[in-house]
């Protein structure tokens, strides 16, 4: 009856590591072409479809400000017509003599002119306008442009290392499989050696294929995140790459001085928000010259051609040209500047109100993003010594365990309690950069030039 029982239980064991290979994965190939997390966001910045958008709108504008200001430059035209009168108009002249009144046909049956003309803005008020506009305009969509940046680096930045910490999640869970298939051969030849029950054998199988499963979670989650980062950099899916982790430097990064304290000005939404104002201020000035007049010079020739008959009509032309200044007073307009001008002030107000309020959301985000990322810190260093402390217990453990003095029970829960500590420590290292950089946004300090 033992033999049947060892006969059942070293099956289960062959059934087990089947399964385990079958459902292990190799990790991610990063031997081939690799970016670092700097060459990653450069390639968002040129190919990332809102970075794009935010471009074409700056160039959009740009277009705009040029064809207002053309105004500026003298206006050329030309007008051509050809008439011809089906009846001729008449004039009644008086007759002082015998007080009757003579009727006169006037003009000819066809008529055509050719009209060119040239006209120069002097004074206009809707031109000063786009002048004073055009400089303040153009830094407001280079600023909107600037947030896109912004938030594009903080997203690549936190998919880059999202990957980093997942790839050497791995790398930890490999080391685990590693461990417990040697466990699994010692527990084999113990059982075999008639040294301990069938337990083991149980444990140690549910143990290897509880860490393959995890290792395939964790591939078919990080070929998601490379997903992410594809997207988020513009790239293609056929144009795949690998990141490669450097514990140092990436630990390394987590480091900030924390005594920095926040400058309203740093930060881009306020900087638009104040060009938004100025740009206001010259709506409102440009409403308040409304009532004066609109001044523009003009030159013309006129060559008019007439004649009864058709074929006629070219043959003579009667030409005149003409120069002079155009005045255009606004007297009364019901009420409509007056109106529009209150209105533009009340948009000034409620800028205002927006600036008072954005500061108060930025002091929240950073007093926010300062105290997680001082907790996240103090949380990746007691990590750190909780590792340290539980591979020296898993040591002291797997040393009685080989010994004899403890049970395979004892060294399963040492393991994982290692395994936790580890994982939890990639974990924080995490949260303390993507804290990071959410304290650094909120300071104004990302520098997308960099």
């Amino acid at each position: 009856m033992k033999e049947i029982v060892g006969l059942i239980l070293v099956a289960m064991l062959v059934l087990g590591l089947s399964q385990g290979a079958q459902a292990q994965v190799s990790l991610p190939d990063t031997t081939g072409k690799s970016y670092t997390l700097a060459e990653c966001i450069g390639i968002a910045l040129q190919n990332q479809p809102a970075v794009r958008q935010a471009q074409l709108d700056e160039e959009i504008t740009d277009r705009q400000i040029k064809a207002n200001l053309s105004g500026w430059m003298p206006q050329i035209s030309g007008t051509a017509n050809l008439n011809h009168f089906l009846e001729l108009p008449v004039a009644v002249f008086p007759n002082q003599a015998t007080g009757e009144r003579q009727v006169v046909t006037v003009g000819v049956f066809n008529t055509s002119n050719v009209l060119l003309e040239a006209r120069q803005s002097i004074f206009n008020n809707e031109l000063f306008l786009a002048s004073r506009n055009a400089k303040p305009l153009r830094r407001l969509f280079a600023q909107n442009t600037e947030e896109v940046k912004i938030s594009t680096v903080v997203a690549v930045s936190k998919a880059y290392y999202d990957i980093l910490i997942n790839q050497e999640q791995l790398s930890i869970l490999d080391q685990v499989r590693q461990r417990q298939e040697r466990q699994l051969k010692d527990a084999k030849a113990l059982y075999e050696g008639g040294v301990v029950d069938p337990t083991d054998y149980k444990r140690a199988t549910i143990a290897l294929n509880n860490t393959m499963a995890d290792i395939k979670r964790t591939t078919e989650s990080l070929k998601f995140k490379y997903a992410y980062l594809y997207q988020l950099m513009g790239v293609g899916t056929s144009d795949v790459f690998a990141v490669k982790l450097d514990r140092t430097s990436v630990e390394a990064e987590m480091l900030l001085d924390t005594t920095q304290l926040v400058d309203f000005n740093n930060r881009i939404e306020l900087q638009r928000l104040q060009t938004q104002r100025q740009l206001q201020g010259l709506s409102i000035s440009a409403q308040k010259w409304s009532l004066f007049p609109t001044i523009s010079a003009f030159v013309n020739r006129n060559h008019i051609f007439q004649n009864d008959e058709f074929s006629e009509l070219y043959r003579q032309v009667y030409p005149n040209s003409v120069i002079g200044l155009t005045l255009n007073i606004p007297i009364f307009q019901g009420g409509r500047r007056y109106h529009t001008l209150q209105q533009e002030k009340l948009v000034n107000q409620r800028i205002d109100q927006d600036i008072t309020n954005t500061k108060n959301i930025i002091n929240t985000q950073y007093q926010q993003s300062m105290a997680l990322y001082k907790s996240d810190l103090n949380d990746y260093k007691t990590a750190t010594a909780n590792v340290q402390l539980s591979e020296e217990v898993y040591n002291t453990i797997k040393l009685q365990y080989d010994e004899g003095i403890r049970t395979y029970l004892d060294l399963m829960i040492a393991e994982s309690d290692l395994r936790a500590a580890q994982i939890n420590q990639l974990n924080t290292i995490l949260n303390v950069l993507s804290s990071k950089l959410d304290v650094l946004q909120s300071l104004g300090t990302i520098n997308t030039n960099q």
